[in-house]
């Protein structure tokens, strides 16, 4: 699933190609990508007017038009946005043109992305607010208040860092990542983590999801660029998906287990495991 850097990626690199441009056609050949609303119903407003701005909020894509017009979008799992694709192009959910004759693709092999239309800003402000938590890189985010949303939570640390109405943006491969430079294991209980664990945490996050952008985001899977590239950071990964390879500092083993229901990625010997923590070992 595109998460917090893949979904940055994009945004970068279709901001120049966007703002400023006027929406003048569009196409959705899968009624599913708006639901539960027509396509008319959220691209048709938007005809005719300027995209002003491209902003990114966790893992939504976010185009602002003149008037207060905000199309949300969302890849989910498999989604790609792609400039000036082929007409070929397998899984085209809509085609949108601008007034410079570019087009801007949403393909999707398993239809779960999603597209919205938001009018004015205090309605996407409560939109996002009721759904999304702290920005990783906003100066919110810090050791201290994490400690303080964490306090009492029995859950594991893992499951605390990819609920989206916590922390924004961070899904299992970052997640994993970033556990593992702080020397955290997964299932460790939020609540019982230090501040200054929780301070180390914040900074690997952040560390985890930088390396990530920088390297155009990680494809696995899906996930290709504005331009149908694969992301590289899949080439950098530490833990996740290495099963059976060598830990990268000490050597050890690298495990794979089930935590917060996601398959997850482990050195044991780095990350000890918490007393009476229950293991469901993974293989594949």
């Amino acid at each position: 699933m595109p998460e917090l850097p893949e979904v940055e990626t994009v945004r970068r690199q279709l901001a120049p190609h966007l703002e400023g441009r006027m929406l003048v056609v569009y196409r959705v050949s899968d009624p599913r990508w708006t639901a539960p609303h027509a396509p008319n119903e959220v691209l048709g407003p938007l005809v005719g007017r300027r995209v002003e701005a491209l902003r990114r909020r966790g893992k939504y894509l976010i185009a602002g038009f003149e008037d207060e017009l905000f199309l949300l979008m969302h890849l989910r799992m498999t989604g790609n946005l792609l400039y000036d694709a082929e007409p070929s192009e397998r899984y085209t959910r809509a085609i949108m043109g601008f007034d410079d004759e570019h087009t801007l693709s949403f393909v999707d092999p398993r239809r779960f992305g999603t597209a919205a239309l938001i009018a004015a800003q205090p309605e996407l402000d409560a939109y996002l607010d009721a759904r999304l938590g702290v920005e990783p890189f906003s100066e919110d985010f810090t050791g201290e208040h994490l400690h303080a949303l964490a306090r009492g939570s029995r859950a594991p640390v893992k499951a605390f860092l990819l609920d989206q109405r916590r922390i924004a943006g961070v899904g299992n491969i970052y997640a994993d990542e970033a556990l593992f430079r702080a020397k955290v294991h997964p299932l460790r209980e939020a609540g019982r983590l230090t501040r200054a664990q929780w301070a180390l945490l914040r900074d690997t996050v952040r560390k985890a999801l930088t390396e990530g952008i920088d390297a155009n985001g990680a494809s696995i899977d899906d996930f290709r660029d504005l331009d149908g590239a694969r992301g590289s950071f899949q080439d950098r990964f530490l833990v996740h998906r290495r099963a059976g390879e060598p830990c990268p500092v000490c050597g050890g083993p690298v495990r794979k287990l089930l935590a917060a229901g996601r398959g997850t990625y482990v050195c044991e010997h780095c990350q000890p495991r918490p007393r009476g923590a229950r293991i469901v070992p993974m293989t594949r």
